[in-house]
């Protein structure tokens, strides 16, 4: 559709779309609701954004992934498109005000969280408002099948009672027949176009590496490959820690990424990362969603996660060039054993759970009847050590009661500090005039975000106490005198977690939490944790097992580690001895590393080099003659 390309190029400069893209973006625009499947890399968010843009009306889009929302939100406006983000840690006040603005204010995309949905005055405006497509991304979240089941996205169904003209589009990166039957049911699809897009990505070599020790093998991964730019997952925040520090001692330009981190450090990182001044991002499962940087060129995992799902689209973002790119999972036995060990950690007894709900409701200061869509800050830390729960059994109780759709739980990502001016221009003007002491804030904040009487924008402390030359301390008295006197409505920065609670505050003996809950979860994690287990030990193309276990058809790769084996490695014998002489002094990980040749193939190569007395082992390495 020419329209389309047109509005492609004017907003995203891009003459032609991706594989799969227009078609996608013309079954949307013509009115059919449409499940899209495209794998990581694909380009979900133009499929969507382009017809929004095509479209009259505004654009509501449901995500549970709160930042990859607040990046769309933010690219959007800077291509000067007007959107808006509700969230569970939004005020009052800042969730009314974008509410009108979407009435109002030529708004054209509006972000939402799932639990937003039951929000009666959400509701109450949607039905206002002049809605044209209502888009699912993630869409796998709406079922128990899928790998994060959220019960909040049942609510989208209800939203096309209201606007019943209104396409519905949903997006995810995969999703196994059984998911996408269930999409197509529970957000009730009227004859759905379906777009799949194949899996397969054969530029990547996928590979499996035991080691006794998983640092070590990374940090010589990394030294062999010291110019590419990597991506290293780990599960934690610590082990993201110990990682970059252990990569920097041996002087490998390495940064680190994750939910905690604030928005100036994020931003750094992340243009650090993307500009090449770091070859490395170290990262939790928070780096990679809505980030495109096509070059990199190995994906590593220090530590796997629970399943096939969060693995593939982890290792897709290796390779998006379409050139040779590798993406290795190091790991040792006690990893398994971990993992297993996790899963059943997960399910606390109901009894336990209802105990930390009654907890946290007071720790939070709620009272039995009350605190109906109210959020709350929660500090994990202060509430185990208050109340004598451990920090994973609280966790995992609270994504149970997420599950039970009892509250929303949102966990550490930090918040900037959020602004917006209360009172209008004439009045701000007699304000500055009688106190002398914030007009330079005030001069800065008006000329600096000129939308700022309108809706709520975050601002950095930092940043603004540098433009001011006081101290970030001094700001923040500033900001509370303005508070305190009526002339901005403000919600200060957090790193903490917040719950908002679905429904009024139950006694414990009302709290029903049903048996289903613990057992088709808990049973479909060990189905995928059994998947998981097996692509790790699987001899088979690792390429070929992944388009199986999404129910699709592939072919052999002959590029991951099996196919490598079985051809005897990307090297004859002779070159192979070649490339390792090129590589001594090393050590035998070293050389596998470097050469992306099976170990068995490498070892007989040094083998015969040895009888040859071509080379020589010694402290602990190969040497040439």
């Amino acid at each position: 559709m020419q329209k389309s390309r047109e509005i492609l190029s004017k907003y995203w400069g891009h003459e032609f779309f991706r594989p799969l893209q227009e078609e996608i973006v013309d079954s949307v625009i013509y009115g059919h609701d449409t499940l899209a499947i495209l794998p990581t890399g694909g380009g979900k968010s133009i499929c969507f954004q382009v017809p929004g843009m095509g479209l009259d009306g505004i654009t509501l889009v449901v995500s549970p992934l709160i930042a990859l929302m607040q990046d769309q939100v933010d690219q959007l406006i800077k291509l000067g498109i007007k959107a808006q983000l509700l969230t569970s840690g939004l005020s009052y006040k800042e969730i009314d005000i974008a509410l009108d603005n979407c009435r109002f204010g030529g708004v054209k995309f509006l972000y939402t969280s799932p639990e937003r949905l039951k929000n009666t005055l959400f509701l109450e405006r949607f039905k206002e408002m002049s809605v044209s497509l209502i888009v699912v991304d993630e869409a796998h979240c709406i079922s128990q099948w899928g790998h994060d089941f959220r019960p909040a996205y049942r609510e989208i169904a209800k939203l096309r009672e209201i606007h019943p003209d209104a396409p519905v589009a949903a997006y995810t990166a995969s999703a196994r027949k059984i998911v996408q039957k269930d999409i197509c049911d529970q957000l009730e699809l009227r004859s759905p176009k379906l777009f799949s897009g194949s899996l397969e990505r054969l530029n990547i070599s996928y590979q499996v590496r035991a080691s006794n020790n998983k640092l070590k093998s990374i940090i010589e991964y990394s030294k062999a490959h010291i110019q590419e730019t990597s991506i290293i997952y780990c599960q934690t925040r610590r082990s993201v820690k110990e990682v970059v520090k252990q990569l920097r001692s041996f002087n490998l330009s390495a940064g680190f990424y994750h939910g905690g981190l604030s928005s100036e450090d994020r931003s750094y990182m992340l243009d650090s990362w993307m500009n090449g001044s770091l070859k490395i991002m170290v990262a939790t499962n928070a780096f990679g969603m809505g980030i495109d940087k096509s070059d990199v060129r190995s994906v590593l995992h220090y530590e796997i996660p629970a399943n096939l799902e969060a693995y593939y689209q982890e290792a897709g973002r290796a390779g998006r060039d379409g050139l040779a790119a590798t993406a290795i999972a190091f790991w040792e036995e006690k990893d398994l054993e971990q993992l297993q060990l996790n899963l059943h950690s997960k399910y606390p007894s109901r009894d336990k759970i209802k105990l930390i709900y009654n907890a946290v409701c007071n720790f939070m200061n709620v009272a039995i009847g009350s605190g109906e869509h109210e959020s709350y800050t929660f500090d994990i830390s202060k509430f185990t050590k208050n109340f004598g729960f451990s920090a994973s059994e609280t966790f995992y109780a609270l994504k149970i009661l997420q599950s039970n759709d009892d509250l929303a739980f949102s966990e550490g990502n930090f918040h900037p500090t959020r602004i917006k001016i209360a009172i209008g221009n004439s009045a701000l003007y007699k304000f500055q005039v009688g106190n002398e002491s914030v007009t330079s804030l005030i001069t800065l904040l008006t000329r600096s975000y000129p939308g700022i009487f309108e809706r709520f924008i975050r601002i950095h402390e930092n940043e603004l106490s540098k433009r001011l030359s006081i101290s970030v301390t001094e700001l923040e008295k500033q900001f509370q005198f303005l508070e305190q006197y009526g002339v901005i409505d403000i919600t200060y920065r957090s790193s903490l977690p917040t719950i908002t609670l679905l429904h009024e505050r139950l006694p414990e003996s009302h709290l029903k939490i049903p048996t289903e809950i613990f057992e088709k979860k808990r049973n479909l994690e060990i189905e995928k944790l059994n998947a998981l287990t097996m692509y790790i030990r699987t001899n088979q193309c690792r390429s070929l097992t992944i388009s199986k276990y999404f129910d699709q058809t592939g072919t052999r790769c002959g590029n991951c580690d099996n196919c490598r084996e079985e051809n005897e490695g990307p090297y004859s014998f002779e070159e192979l001895q070649e490339v390792i002489k090129s590589f001594l002094p090393a050590n035998l990980e070293s050389i596998v590393n470097r050469s992306n040749s099976n170990q068995e193939s490498i070892k007989k190569a040094l083998r015969y080099l040895i009888l040859e007395e071509i080379i020589v082992f010694k402290d602990d390495s190969y040497h040439i003659r």
